[in-house]
């Protein structure tokens, strides 16, 4: 049976800029195969749209709470939507 698709809008606050987060969080979806995009945002912080399967979701949203090596999170803010339909991942 496959699982429902779910979307999650992820703002994650730290020193997330200018540390490889954006392309992490990319290859991360990419090998748990979940769709969206992933963005720095004026303010400083990081921005990512998740689509999938709930765990992978999940997998993705646990990535962004610890970040790669080099950042810094602070905190990560989930909000859920409904999904867009949206295919592969990217960052914008």
């Amino acid at each position: 049976m496959v699982e429902a698709t779910v979307r999650r809008r992820v703002r994650i606050r730290g020193r997330v800029q200018g540390v490889a987060f954006r392309a992490s969080t990319r290859d991360e979806a990419r090998r748990a195969a979940v769709d969206g995009w992933v963005r720095n945002r004026p303010d400083g912080t990081v921005e990512a749209v998740f689509e999938g399967e709930p765990a992978r979701v999940e997998q993705l949203i646990a990535f962004c709470r610890r970040g790669p090596s080099w950042a810094h999170v602070d905190e990560a803010l989930v909000n859920e939507e409904p999904p867009e339909g949206l295919r592969g991942f990217e960052i914008r």
